[in-house]
């Protein structure tokens, strides 16, 4: 019964039992659509006019005075990836391909694959901008297609995997500022020592090997945490010490690892232990993965709300326990006819 529900469309059979018995009270009333009937309406909607709704309704929601979700005048958003498990379908494994073999001479193993990029509200865990493409396309291939979403005003956390000089010079020309952590052995030459321990340095693009071009302003963090090896390298567009001290820059990175409770939110609570999207088919995995994230955002956004009414951090609430209620109440909610939006023609006298 669980294989069935983790791979193949009569998933949503289920659901259409529940939204029935919402709206009639009780099972067996009216004729509940076949799997086939569910597949079929779903391939002629197709995945855009859920991908449209996502980019239409998905933003951030914090508002100035939300806890833990500014710095200063920055608005804290964390970029990062992620992949999610499909169906072992001829289909599914031609549009997105198997995670690469391991280097021991094997063939590619394992389920197909999907991979995301998203844009995550640090203090809300709202996802708000999500690129997907194959398994095999990179993070920063797809981190550009999620770049436009970045606006003044936003600070970019993000790991040392997204590090390029373009992808660096892409995501500032937005005029959002940016911290991310970069390898250690990357060469950061010390142009300029400042009070607070960090350091004005230029990056150069890779293949400026003597560095014959004008490489790009920087400021560099150094820092070590207790318990861990090593020393841990940020940059950050935010050149002036007084507007961002290296010692808060370092604090706020930590702000990064949201976006993994983010991702154990989506994969763990909304869509069960080991999740696998169901849909044998790559139009059907992708509306269902835009499906998590729009219903993801809806409970967020709750979330935030009643945080506000009760002048608390969003962290605080679990998301675990809104989840229990949203959805208790959604098959009470089904009971309730579509709102009427026909205008209706003058009443006549009888």
């Amino acid at each position: 019964m669980r294989s069935t529900l983790l791979t193949g469309d009569s998933a949503w059979k289920p659901v259409a039992r529940m939204y029935e018995c919402g709206r009639s009270g009780h099972w067996g009333r009216r004729v509940l659509p076949s799997t086939a009937a569910i597949w079929k309406a779903r391939s002629r909607l197709g995945v855009a006019p859920l991908r449209q709704l996502f980019a239409r309704v998905c933003r951030p929601v914090a508002t100035p005075d939300t806890e833990g979700a500014f710095y200063r005048d920055w608005r804290l958003i964390a970029i990062d990836g992620t992949t999610f498990d499909l169906p072992d379908t001829k289909a599914n494994v031609e549009a997105f391909g198997r995670p690469p073999r391991s280097g021991r001479g094997e063939q590619d193993v394992g389920y197909p694959q999907l991979r995301m990029v998203g844009l995550v509200e640090c203090g809300t865990h709202a996802v708000f901008d999500a690129a997907i493409g194959t398994v095999r396309t990179g993070e920063q291939a797809l981190a550009r297609a999620a770049l436009g979403s970045l606006r003044p005003g936003i600070l970019l956390l993000a790991d040392r995997g997204f590090y390029s000089v373009d992808l660096w010079r892409t995501a500032a020309a937005t005029g959002a500022d940016l911290l991310w952590r970069v390898r250690k052995d990357l060469v950061l030459p010390v142009v300029e020592q400042l009070s607070d321990g960090s350091y004005l340095t230029e990056i150069f693009d890779r293949s400026d090997i003597h560095h014959t071009r004008r490489g790009v302003p920087v400021r560099a963090v150094e820092y070590t945490i207790a318990g861990h090896e090593g020393v841990y390298r940020l940059i950050t567009t935010i050149l002036d010490p007084d507007k961002a001290p290296a010692a808060d820059l370092a604090a706020l990175y930590a702000q990064r690892w949201e976006f993994e409770s983010t991702l154990d939110e989506i994969k763990t609570h909304l869509g069960g232990s080991q999740l696998v999207l169901r849909s044998q088919h790559p139009v059907g995995a992708e509306q269902e993965l835009y499906g998590f994230l729009l219903v993801h955002h809806a409970i967020r956004h709750l979330m935030h709300q009643a945080a506000r009414q009760a002048d608390r951090d969003p962290d605080r609430i679990s998301f675990t326990r809104s989840l229990r209620v949203v959805r208790r109440q959604v098959t009470d909610q089904a009971a309730f006819s579509p709102r009427q939006t026909r205008t209706r023609g003058p009443s006549h006298p009888r």
